[in-house]
């Protein structure tokens, strides 16, 4: 027999609205406050390099000063930009694919399966979210030399398609799913691999979309490693190419600017894609019932 859910009186309701309303404008002054730096920089995209220089990013915009010439120069004249944002791009998508789909492999292993030694690999999976990259750099960066994957992007894709973040939570994730699924597809002559792909996939489009969202933003925002392995400019990510416009001889404050804004639209893109389901993805497995 279902429960109903408890009428509120009118006082109730009343009692509790300037809860609500507080709660309202709490979250509006910090919805400002995260907007502030977009829209610097969005007025930063209408000005001179030189006056972003002498001035610094500000939250006004002077008509008489404003312009549009950074974006035609972007369209027109920005030179590799477009190609460094076709490679970050591509390397993104497979990259969040890829990372994805052997996470899921490896946190279905173990939240569905007993085997040898389960407890301990997954203890190393949860110490090597301790480990800094920074600790890690060297030694891959001298195993993709010595597997000859040095400027390349098998050599940026490749050492983290098993990322340990996404398997921990992945596993959280596929522990609230029963085990009754799988043995109800395998008495159905389901395939061990049929059984993941449409059966338990499709329980897992929230965590899928909040890891989407999260290695996304990784991977399109990666910065050190590919600078570390890339030598080839033509190869070069955005956030690498952007990097190459202040040199010592001059620097392209106007292409910048202009290109650090574009770069966000991906990620924003990415995030109105999957947003619907990012809340529930994050906080699923944190309740079990």
């Amino acid at each position: 027999m279902s429960r109903r859910a408890p009428v509120l009186s009118p006082r109730d309701l009343r009692s509790r609205r300037p809860a609500t309303i507080g709660m309202a404008v709490a979250f509006l002054v910090v919805a400002a406050l995260a907007l502030i730096p977009f829209w610097a920089m969005l007025i930063g995209t209408f000005q001179d390099g030189d006056m972003l220089i002498r001035y610094g990013l500000n939250l006004g915009l002077d008509p008489a000063n404003a312009h549009v010439r950074n974006y035609i120069m972007l369209f027109t004249d920005s030179g590799p930009y477009f190609g460094w944002f076709a490679n970050s791009l591509i390397l993104t998508t497979v990259q969040v694919v890829g990372t994805l789909l052997v996470s899921s492999f490896v946190a279905y292993g173990f939240a569905m399966y007993d085997f040898k030694f389960k407890t301990t690999l997954f203890i190393l999976v949860v110490v090597l979210m301790t480990i800094p990259f920074e600790m890690l750099m060297l030694p891959l960066y001298v195993q993709t030399n010595a597997m000859g994957l040095s400027d390349s992007y098998a050599a940026i894709v490749l050492p983290f398609l098993a990322q340990a973040g996404t398997i921990f939570f992945f596993r959280q994730y596929l522990t609230g799913i029963p085990r009754e699924i799988l043995e109800a597809g395998r008495v159905d002559g389901v395939s061990e691999f049929g059984i993941f792909f449409r059966l338990v996939v499709p329980l897992m489009k929230p965590a899928i979309a909040a890891m989407a969202i999260l290695n996304g933003m990784a991977s399109w925002n990666n910065f050190l490693w590919p600078l570390l392995v890339l030598r080839s400019p033509q190869k070069y990510t955005l956030p690498i190419g952007l990097n190459t416009l202040l040199t010592p001889y001059g620097n392209n404050y106007s292409l910048l600017i202009v290109g650090a804004f574009f770069s966000l639209i991906p990620i924003l893109l990415l995030f109105l894609a999957f947003q619907r389901f990012f809340i529930e993805g994050m906080t699923a497995g944190s309740v079990k019932g």
